[in-house]
């Protein structure tokens, strides 16, 4: 007879393995999720983890336990923003009207930065040893340039215009945004319609150079707390 009959094996994570408590562990990374989910889209990804636990309802130690590290955690909260983003890409790569195309990733783009604030920010920022993600964000960044070449070649979209010109339509929308409330849906709307108007070929006037900005400059990932 054992020594100990009541103790349990751990598994390999360091937790027992009891249905009982795979099932808590299952409950607390869905809360610490969902608790992530809501700080990012209100405050963008500069959340200290210790807040996000708090508002799991769960110790910080369990949360370093499920996700080591913030970009761990951003990565899986936003897994499927992450794949959707890169759909809008490929959609617009489709479009055989290239203009259609340049404006269609524009416009959804801004949106999805208005409806959840820590998802662009996330996409927009780099992430150390993330493989798969460089891997995604490389493929955008990719696709937007060809959509960018095409509108050009087809005379639609403004000779001079440069890729640093979406980091600085991001930075201006993230601005409006964060500064309008409930009125940000349509702040952003208005502000990108403006914009488009001004990237037409047809309506362009010289402009003072672009700056050294890749998207990446959108945000800066905040340290981890």
């Amino acid at each position: 007879m054992p020594a100990h009959p009541s103790r349990i094996a751990p598994s390999a994570e360091g937790e027992p393995r009891t249905g009982t408590l795979r099932a808590d562990a299952l409950h607390n990374r869905e809360r610490i999720l969902q608790a992530a989910r809501e700080a990012f889209a209100a405050r963008g990804l500069d959340v200290p983890m210790v807040a996000i636990a708090r508002r799991a309802g769960v110790g910080v130690a369990t949360l370093y336990r499920r996700f080591p590290s913030r970009e761990s955690l951003v990565m899986e909260v936003f897994a499927d923003q992450f794949a959707a983003c890169g759909a809008v890409v490929d959609e617009a790569l489709a479009d055989p009207d290239p203009w259609r195309a340049f404006r269609t990733v524009v416009e959804k783009v801004c949106a999805m930065q208005v409806a959840d604030r820590g998802f662009t920010e996330a996409f927009l920022t780099a992430f150390p040893g993330a493989i798969d993600y460089e891997g995604v964000r490389a493929r955008a960044e990719q696709g937007l340039a060809e959509i960018v070449r095409r509108a050009k070649a087809a005379g639609s979209l403004r000779a001079d215009f440069d890729l640093a010109d979406l980091t600085l339509l991001l930075k201006a929308n993230h601005g409006v945004t964060a500064d309008t409330g409930d009125s940000a849906a349509a702040a952003s709307r208005r502000l990108v319609a403006y914009l488009l108007q001004s990237f037409r070929a047809e309506t362009a006037e010289p402009l003072p150079s672009a700056p050294p900005l890749g998207l990446q400059h959108v945000y800066a990932l905040p340290p981890t707390r």
